[in-house]
């Protein structure tokens, strides 16, 4: 079959959703000479100042050596805060576990660092890459596909409609994504009666790089170092509970944090603003088709137990990009599925097996009858002792497991 010449249409790739994934994307297919129109419903801006309350992501290692790759790494360097060990327990249970950089021969496990400062890389970077449009503020309105083409119509911030044609059109819109509706796919999605309370807190005590995370009856609580010994905490608390615990003053609040967390950063000092986030499992039932290749939260919505999601849609961008780059090399069509399914077979364990490492955990430890618990326990003691395995572990949640893209070995595309 001939490949349609570039005058049939008005990208190569039209990225709906332009944040933190689609950008990054955006960045990765920088040198592949394609024409690229990333879209995105609000403004692309970043407010001036990181403040005490941004919401804060922890990044990967393998993260880390894609946005070095990337060239996105310099800019985040003097936001980001080193976790060099990770301290797993769980609440009246003499069990817990523990991960070091040091033996697992990496400078850290993962980074924290303000989401805010994510955003502000992205956006310095995009207006360096060649053939990239930004398109918005604008929404996509109706998306059909054909053999050799996806027609997306798009309605910008003046209520003007217009239609593109892409050899490849790519769902970077999140986990409410509007190209998984328009196109009819079915997405597996299981509520967990639970919404994560995020804030930024001051100990007492210097948290000296090591990440917490706690597992309580009432929900896991996750405390993040931060720059100025502040810790970024994510509280998971049922639905029903959400609204006092977010109508607590302060003093309250901390009060709840060190029930739940102990003593072991000292008393809790400060506390920035809370918000608030449902949490559930979302897994859509195809990754690509003929034109189309879904990406990050609108592919997989994970529990934030473990600190995944955001890493798992970075790999997806990695990997994604490398099977673009490999199609432009070989002068295929980029948008047809023996492409785009190469794709999809390569991210499938990666994304299952990180679903299910996370369902796991959360259903784990929010199990309430005592063999399961007396069982976790032994588990976590066990986990301790053994290093081959938290070595994998390690390997996996540091993003280093299984077959590496290009871009998290250092390698342009």
């Amino acid at each position: 079959m001939s490949i349609p010449t570039d005058y049939d249409y008005d990208y190569d790739l039209l990225i709906i959703g332009g944040g933190m994934v689609g950008a990054s994307l955006a960045c990765a297919l920088d040198g592949l000479d394609l024409r690229i129109g990333l879209v995105e419903a609000a403004p692309l801006t970043v407010s001036a100042h990181p403040g005490y309350d941004d919401r804060t992501l922890a990044l990967a290692q393998g993260t880390r050596r894609i946005f070095q790759t990337l060239g996105l790494w310099p800019a985040l360097a003097a936001a980001v805060t080193p976790i060099e060990r990770i301290h797993i327990s769980e609440r009246g249970a003499p069990g817990f576990a523990h991960l070091d950089c040091h033996e697992e021969g990496v400078d850290a496990l993962g980074y924290v660092v303000p989401a805010r400062a994510i955003g502000a890389a992205l956006l310095a970077k995009l207006p360096t890459l060649r053939g990239v449009e930004l398109l918005c503020p604008a929404r996509l309105e109706t998306l059909h596909l054909s053999n050799d083409a996806a027609r997306a119509t798009l309605r910008d911030a003046a209520g003007q409609r217009v239609e593109y044609r892409t050899r490849l059109l790519i769902a970077a819109d999140g986990a409410n994504s509007v190209v998984r509706e328009q196109l009819g796919i079915a997405a597996l999605r299981w509520e967990y009666g639970q919404q994560a309370v995020i804030a930024n807190v001051s100990p007492t005590l210097p948290h000296n790089n090591v990440a917490y995370e706690r597992f309580t009856s009432d929900g896991p609580v996750a405390f993040l170092p931060m720059s100025d010994n502040r810790c970024a905490v994510v509280c998971t608390v049922a639905e029903d509970a959400v609204a006092p615990v977010l109508a607590l003053d302060d003093a309250g609040f901390l009060a709840l944090l060190e029930q739940r967390f102990g003593e072991r950063l000292g008393p809790l000092h400060r506390a920035g603003q809370r918000q608030a986030y449902p949490l559930f499992l979302l897994k859509a039932r195809e990754h690509a088709r003929q034109r189309v290749a879904i990406i990050g939260n609108a592919a997989h919505t994970l529990h934030p137990i473990a600190g995944q999601g955001f890493n798992l849609g970075i790999r997806d961008v990695a990997a994604l990009a490398e099977v673009i780059a490999d199609a432009r090399h070989a002068d295929a069509d980029i948008g047809t599925l023996a492409v785009l399914n190469r794709y999809a077979d390569w991210r499938r364990w990666d994304q299952r097996q990180t679903l299910a490492f996370t369902d796991a955990l959360t259903r784990l430890f929010t199990n309430p009858l005592w063999p399961v618990r007396a069982a976790r326990n032994l588990g976590l003691l066990a986990f301790d002792l053994l290093p081959p395995l938290k070595h994998a572990f390690a390997r996996q949640t540091m993003g280093l497991d299984g077959r590496l893209p290009k871009l998290a070995r250092g390698l342009t595309l």
